[in-house]
C-alpha cells in the first residue's frame, strides 16, 4: 500500500487480491498491512515458533503494522465420512485450520491491540455452521473451531483498542473465470474488505456474507 490515508490494498496468496478461489473453506495466508507497504505471508507450519518467525520477518522489513487479515486454512477437504479416516487427518484439519489461526493471531496481535486506529480481521467460512455435503465432515469440524475461537476472542477482550472483526463467508468466492450462481467475485470481496478495515469504526462484529448482495447491505452500509 501507500500512504495511511490512502484505501489498505488486501491481497491474498502469491499478490492476488483477498481471497483467491475458494469454496466455503479457507485458503492459506495472513496480510498485513503497515505503514507505506504490505506484507504477505503464507505456508508456515501451524507453530508458535513459525508464526514468530514470520512477524520478526515483517517488523525487520518494515517495522509498523496497522492492520491484520487472517485468512488461515485450505480450500476444501472431501475425504469421506468419519470412520474412514484416521487420526492424523484429523489432527491435520485442526492444525491447519484451528491451530495456524491460534498462533499467528498470539504472534500478530500485539502489535496492534492497544491501538484504536489498528484493525484485527478474521476472514471465516460458513462450512462450521453444517456439513455441507457427505464426505466433508472433518472440513465442519475444523471451521466450527476456528467460528468458536473468533467467539471467544471477542468475548474474552470485550474492551481491547484494536478494531476486532470477522467476516463470515457463507458461499463460493471465486475468480471471474470460475463463478457460479451466488459466488462472490474475489476482487469485489476484497475491496469490501479493504472498505471495511479502512472505516474502522464497529469493532467485535461478526460480518455474515451470503451472496453478492451482502458485500454492499453488511459490509459497506453495515446492515447485519
Amino acid at each position: 500500500m501507500t500512504e495511511r490515508t490512502s484505501r489498505p490494498r488486501v491481497r491474498f496468496q502469491g499478490g492476488s487480491d483477498l481471497p483467491r478461489q475458494r469454496q466455503i473453506g479457507q485458503a492459506q495466508g495472513l496480510c498485513v498491512s503497515v505503514h507505506k507497504r504490505q506484507f504477505d505471508h503464507t505456508g508456515w507450519e501451524c507453530s508458535e515458533d513459525g508464526a514468530e518467525e514470520a512477524k520478526q520477518a515483517l517488523l525487520k522489513l518494515v517495522g509498523n503494522v496497522t492492520d491484520v487479515v487472517s485468512s488461515l486454512g485450505f480450500s476444501w477437504w472431501q475425504g469421506g465420512p468419519p470412520h474412514t479416516q484416521t487420526v492424523k487427518e484429523l489432527n491435520w484439519v485442526i492444525d491447519t485450520l484451528l491451530l495456524s489461526t491460534f498462533t499467528s493471531w498470539k504472534a500478530f496481535f500485539p502489535l496492534v491491540r492497544d491501538d484504536s486506529d489498528c484493525t484485527y480481521t478474521f476472514i471465516t467460512g460458513g462450512a462450521g455452521d453444517k456439513l455441507l455435503m457427505p464426505g466433508t465432515g472433518f472440513l465442519t469440524v475444523g471451521a466450527a473451531s476456528a467460528l468458536a475461537f473468533c467467539q471467544i476472542l471477542r468475548e474474552e477482550y470485550p474492551d481491547v483498542s484494536c478494531k476486532l472483526n470477522q467476516v463470515k463467508i457463507n458461499t463460493g468466492v471465486g475468480t471471474p473465470e470460475r463463478m457460479a450462481p451466488g459466488f462472490l467475485n474475489h476482487l469485489e470481496l476484497g475491496e469490501a474488505v479493504a472498505t471495511l478495515i479502512e472505516r474502522r469504526t464497529a469493532s467485535h462484529t461478526v460480518y455474515p456474507v451470503s451472496c453478492p448482495a451482502d458485500l454492499k447491505t453488511v459490509i459497506l452500509e453495515g446492515n447485519l
